[in-house]
C-alpha cells in the first residue's frame, strides 16, 4: 500500500511542481482514500482520485484598477472550477497578498470534500486574488472589486459557480462584487453567497462557520460525555471565524482564553466573554485595529507579540487563523498541557506533523474540511432561499445548520471508526469521497 501511495503521489508530483499546499492537501487525502480504494472493486482501477485532484478548469486573469492616488496598480486573479460531480462549483474567494495558484488549488480540493460532507448539492471551487484589502481606502477596495467581478462573471453564475468570501473578503467586498455583476448581467440573482440581509443574504451566515466548528466539537466532546460547560477554550484568528467560535463558546457554558492576530495574540486569565468579545469585534470589524488594542481597556489581559497561542493550557484548542499554523511543537505542547479537543475552524491549519501527534495521543481531532463546513453549509441554504424568494428565520436556519453539523459527524463516525476510536480525518476524506466518486462513476469520463 505505501509503494501506491507514493506511486500516485509522484504522479500528482510531477504535474503539480512548486505547490506545496496542494500537495500537503492531497497527501493527507491520498493516505486514508487509496487504501479504501483498493479494498473496494467498484473505485479500484477507475484513476479516480487521479481524476478528482485535476482541477476541471483554472482561470487566471489581470486585475488593473487605479488607487486613491491616481496610480495604476495590477493584481492577479484567480478562479479553481475543481469538481462539479454534484452541483455547481461552490466556494469562496480570498483577498490576501499570499493568494497563488499552490494555496487556491488545496483550498479548492478541500472544498470537493466539505461541500461533499454537508450532503448539499455543491461542487467545489475557490478563488481570489494576490491583493489585501487592509489598509486601502472603501473607494480603493470598491475599485478592486469591480475590476476583479469585470473579468470573473464570464466563468460564474447561479448554476454553474457560486463563489463567496473567505480571508480578506466580508460582507464589504460582496457588496461591491455584488453590485458589479448586476450592473454587468442587468439581473438580480444569488450568484454570490454572504449578501447582506436586505438583498438576498441569509441570517446565520456570518456566524456560520465559526458557529458550526462549535457544534462539530460539541459533537465529539457527547462521544466522551463531555461538554463546553466550564472548559477552557484556546481560538486563534480574531476574524469572522474566530469571533463566532468564541460567540458560541461562550454561550455553551465555555471560557474562552485567547484571540490572536498576524501581531499576537491576547491571554486574558479571566475569560472573554461577550461584553469583551463586543469590543473585540467592534476593534476588528469598525476600527479596523490591531488586536493588541484589547489590553488598552482590558489590563488584566496581556499581549504576546509575534506569538500564537498553543502555549495557552486548556481543554479545547480552535485554530481558526490560517494554514500550517499549528505544528509539531505546538501539538505537543497543547497535550502536555490538558488538551483533548481540536476543532479545525480554519482550512488546514494543523501540519502534518502535528496531526500525527493528536491521533498518537487519541486527541479527539477534527479536520477542517468537517469541522468548518457550516460555512459553506449555510451558503447553500443562503442559494436555497434564494431560489425560493423567502427568508428563514434565524432559529430554523440554525437548527439546519445543528443538523447538517450532526450529519457530518455520523458520517465521520461510520467511516473513521476503528478499534472503537474514531478517526474523524479518515471518516471524512472516505465519506467525501465516496459522494463525490459514486456521481463520477455515474456520469462517465467526463
Amino acid at each position: 500500500m505505501e509503494h501506491i501511495i507514493n506511486g500516485f503521489l509522484s504522479e500528482v508530483s510531477k504535474r503539480n511542481a512548486h505547490e506545496p499546499e496542494f500537495m500537503q492537501a492531497v497527501s493527507e487525502v491520498a493516505q486514508t482514500v487509496l487504501p479504501y480504494i483498493v479494498a473496494n472493486d467498484i473505485y479500484h482501477g477507475k484513476n479516480i482520485l487521479m481524476r478528482m485532484v485535476e482541477p476541471e478548469r483554472v482561470v487566471m486573469f489581470r486585475v488593473p484598477w487605479v488607487d486613491d492616488t491616481g496610480e495604476i496598480q495590477v493584481n492577479r486573479g484567480y478562479r479553481i472550477e475543481m469538481n462539479s460531480a454534484i452541483g455547481p462549483y461552490k466556494g469562496g474567494l480570498r483577498f490576501h497578498e499570499s493568494v497563488n495558484l499552490s494555496i487556491l488549488k488545496f483550498l479548492a480540493f478541500e472544498q470537493v470534500f466539505k461541500n461533499a460532507l454537508t450532503t448539499l448539492p455543491m461542487g467545489g471551487g475557490k478563488g481570489g486574488a494576490n491583493f489585501n484589502p487592509k489598509g486601502k481606502s472603501d473607494a480603493e477596495v470598491m475599485r478592486f472589486c469591480q475590476s476583479f467581478m469585470t473579468e470573473l462573471f464570464r466563468h460564474i453564475g447561479p448554476n454553474r459557480d457560486i463563489p463567496a468570501g473567505d480571508i480578506g473578503v466580508g460582507g464589504r467586498e460582496i457588496g461591491y462584487m455584488f453590485g458589479q455583476y448586476k450592473r454587468l448581467k442587468n439581473e438580480f440573482t444569488g450568484v454570490l453567497t454572504g449578501k447582506g440581509i436586505s438583498w438576498g443574504g441569509s441570517l446565520i451566515r456570518p456566524e456560520a462557520t465559526g458557529y458550526g466548528a462549535v457544534y462539530f466539537a460539541q459533537n465529539m466532546l457527547h462521544t466522551k460525555g463531555e461538554s463546553f460547560e466550564g472548559k477552557n477554550v484556546v481560538i486563534s484568528g480574531s476574524g469572522n471565524v474566530a469571533q463566532y467560535a468564541a460567540e458560541k463558546a461562550i454561550q455553551l457554558g465555555a471560557k474562552v482564553l485567547t484571540l490572536s492576530d498576524s501581531s499576537g495574540f491576547i491571554y486574558d486569565p479571566d475569560g472573554i466573554n461577550q461584553d469583551k468579545l463586543e469590543y473585540i469585534m467592534e476593534l476588528k470589524n469598525i476600527k479596523r485595529e490591531r488586536i493588541h488594542k484589547y489590553i488598552e481597556k482590558y489590563t488584566t489581559a496581556s499581549f504576546h507579540k509575534g506569538k500564537k497561542p498553543w502555549g495557552v493550557a486548556c481543554a479545547i484548542a480552535m485554530p481558526c487563523a490560517t494554514q500550517n499554523e499549528l505544528g509539531e511543537s505546538y501539538a505537543k505542547v497543547l497535550i502536555a498541557n490538558g488538551c483533548y479537543c481540536i476543532s479545525e475552524g480554519a482550512n488546514m491549519p494543523s501540519t502534518p506533523e502535528a496531526i500525527s501527534q493528536f491521533h498518537a495521543n487519541r486527541v479527539l481531532y477534527a479536520p477542517g474540511k468537517a469541522s468548518n463546513a457550516g460555512g459553506v453549509a449555510v451558503s447553500g441554504l443562503e442559494m436555497a432561499q434564494n431560489s425560493l424568494r423567502y427568508n428563514w428565520t434565524r432559529e430554523e436556519v440554525d437548527q439546519r445548520l445543528q443538523d447538517i453539523m450532526e450529519d457530518i459527524h455520523d458520517a465521520c463516525v461510520l467511516y473513521g471508526t476503528e478499534n472503537k476510536t474514531i478517526n474523524y480525518e479518515k471518516g471524512a476524506n472516505i465519506a467525501g469521497f465516496v459522494k463525490v466518486a459514486d456521481a463520477m462513476l455515474a456520469q462517465g469520463v467526463v
